[in-house]
């Protein structure tokens, strides 16, 4: 289907660009990225670009030769996106990584895609400012984000990437240079590029600068841990929660056993871990006494839902430790067991105590420990099943069927397949399953229209 490298490909692509950005000794963990069960890769060359000249030069060749593109930032998808399926060019944006300006006037960044979220995330902040989109992983690149439109944990006060970028500049399958959005306040001019570009993972275009919004820095953060006896009496507590005045910047569930899997992996504690299950909630606001409002208000209604205390977190020790262990639930998972699978389904807030009754009821039913957390105010689970000792030939039977019951029940909720991780090539039948055939259908058109040929990132989202 697509053409191999070759000899004479390589020669070639030394030729338009600086022969030192092109390695056919391809480093480790090139081909896979950071859910190994979804299959190692098989790429042939790995291309570092460092210009969109360089990105231009290099997909002209590809697409004229019908050789595969696989775009990769940091490596950090967990549904095999970045990962190669059909041989060819790995073009890594990852030294793509300047931040051009920043402007308090217009209060936008423009950055290349290879900046990591943690950089552009400290350089706006040292300014005063706060780019409000704060996925997990702080290692993944700005691209990464946006092919993925990734959301995290402030998106259920702030929105997902998506609701932060302003304009993007982008080179489609042939090499053509193209820019979509732009940097005024409103624009009503045909049809959005933009956002068909944000959440595509590489397959209608590569992303070679993004302008992103920033917002004024709040002054005071402050973050409460609030135990629970059971789950189902946590997650009651946040509908009443999202209805009070002002939005939490967080609102995160988390569960005994995912703080005791924390725990081994940091050797470090988390402030309370007595009960079964807790909430955290952030808040922020420019002057104290609005926010003792606000810590006020929502401390009296979580006692009326049930909590059993209300801890405070408000020194940068508390808060650096706190979210700490947070950030590494997902790790400490995978710590905890030789080969796991997880979903990411989005389901409407009200629903959500009777699902996870439903997924602890199959973890029980099915002999398979079941690990979950996530974004209580926005709807977004992440629940990771764990092959811990079961038997390959069980677990690889056994797998599939869980996937499907648990897939299958969120879409009968109202719910998506993805919130934030994407589909690449893990999740595409349950896409299908979710939107239909004539969605489908619409998206292969729109892939047509903007990579012909189909050589980017072939394999992911549709087939």
């Amino acid at each position: 289907m697509f053409k191999s490298v070759d000899a004479q490909d390589i020669l070639a692509l030394k030729a338009l660009i600086d022969p030192k950005k092109v390695i056919t000794d391809l480093p480790e963990g090139l081909n896979v990225d950071e859910m190994p069960i979804y299959g190692k890769g098989n790429a042939q060359v790995l291309v570092n670009v460092e210009t969109t000249d360089d990105v231009v030069e290099v997909l002209r060749y590809a697409h004229a030769r019908h050789i595969a593109i696989t775009p990769r930032g940091s490596g950090t998808s967990l549904v095999g996106s970045s990962v190669a399926l059909h041989g060819g060019i790995v073009l890594s944006t990852a030294k793509m990584n300047k931040i051009k300006r920043i402007d308090p006037l217009t209060m936008t960044a423009v950055i290349e895609p290879g900046v990591l979220l943690m950089s552009l995330a400290a350089e706006v902040d040292a300014k005063g400012l706060l780019y409000a989109p704060d996925p997990g992983e702080k290692s993944a690149t700005i691209g990464g984000n946006v092919a993925t439109n990734a959301g995290g944990m402030r998106a259920v006060k702030y929105g997902v990437t998506r609701d932060h970028i302003v304009a993007l500049e982008a080179v489609l399958a042939d090499g053509t240079l193209i820019h979509t959005g732009s940097a005024v306040a409103k624009d009503s001019s045909g049809y959005d590029l933009k956002d068909l570009l944000i959440g595509s993972e590489g397959t209608l275009a590569v992303i070679t600068e993004i302008t992103v919004k920033v917002l004024p820095k709040p002054k005071f953060t402050v973050s409460l841990v609030i135990p629970f006896a059971d789950i189902t009496t946590a997650l009651q507590a946040v509908p009443p929660l999202m209805q009070l005045p002002d939005r939490p910047v967080t609102l995160e569930f988390m569960e005994k056993e995912v703080l005791e899997d924390a725990k081994e992996y940091l050797g470090k504690d988390f402030a309370d871990r007595n009960w079964p299950a807790y909430l955290i909630l952030s808040y922020s606001a420019n002057v104290k006494p609005a926010l003792e409002s606000l810590l006020d208000t929502a401390s009296d209604t979580l006692k009326k839902l049930g909590a059993k205390d209300v801890f405070l977190s408000d020194t940068t020790d508390r808060l650096q430790a706190m979210w700490a262990t947070r950030g590494a639930f997902l790790e400490a998972i995978k710590n905890s067991t030789p080969e796991m699978d997880e979903i990411d389904v989005c389901l409407p807030i009200q629903t959500i105590p009777g699902y996870l009754q439903e997924v602890k009821a199959l973890s029980v039913s099915s002999g398979v420990r079941i690990r979950s957390f996530g974004h209580a105010g926005d709807g977004n689970l992440h629940i990771y099943l764990c092959k811990d000792q079961i038997e390959a030939s069980r677990w690889n039977a056994l797998l599939p069927q869980l996937l499907d019951t648990l897939y299958t029940r969120a879409f009968a909720l109202g719910g998506v397949v993805s919130g934030e991780h994407g589909i690449g090539h893990a999740k595409k039948a349950y896409l299908k399953q979710a939107v239909g055939e004539p969605s489908i259908r619409l998206m292969r058109g729109i892939k047509a229209a903007f990579d012909p040929t189909g050589i980017l990132n072939p394999g992911k989202i549709i087939d």
